[in-house]
């Protein structure tokens, strides 16, 4: 079976190893809860019937999918932030970056004490 070599493939495969190296602890409940909290797009507003799990932290930078790492972004956020830093990028989209960040951790603190009562 030939291996496909496209640069699409090979992203894939890349990143499948990194997703491999990284211990991701975020459940399912956390994410439903992270959405209704945030109601929309983390980053511009957006109420997003699907949101994409964004990592604040980038996978590629050392972060992982965990309650306090994601947020939730629109397909457009998500794929124009990649992989770079959030405050830059926020800065560069022209978005507030002081209420993402205290929004970011509001939200964080509030999941924290919920998901801890569970435990």
């Amino acid at each position: 079976m030939p291996v496909n070599r496209t640069r699409k493939a090979r992203y894939a495969r890349k990143r499948k190893r990194r997703m491999d190296l990284v211990e991701h602890d975020l459940s399912v409940e956390q994410w439903s809860a992270l959405k209704a909290a945030w109601g929309g797009c983390a980053y511009c507003g957006e109420p997003d019937e699907s949101p994409q799990r964004d990592c604040v932290l980038a996978i590629s930078r050392g972060g992982r999918y965990t309650l306090d790492n994601i947020a939730p972004a629109c397909r457009s956020c998500n794929a124009s932030k990649c992989n770079s830093e959030v405050t830059l990028w926020l800065r560069r989209k022209g978005y507030d970056e002081k209420a993402f960040l205290l929004r970011h951790a509001e939200i964080g603190i509030e999941m924290k004490a919920q998901f801890s009562e569970q435990s």
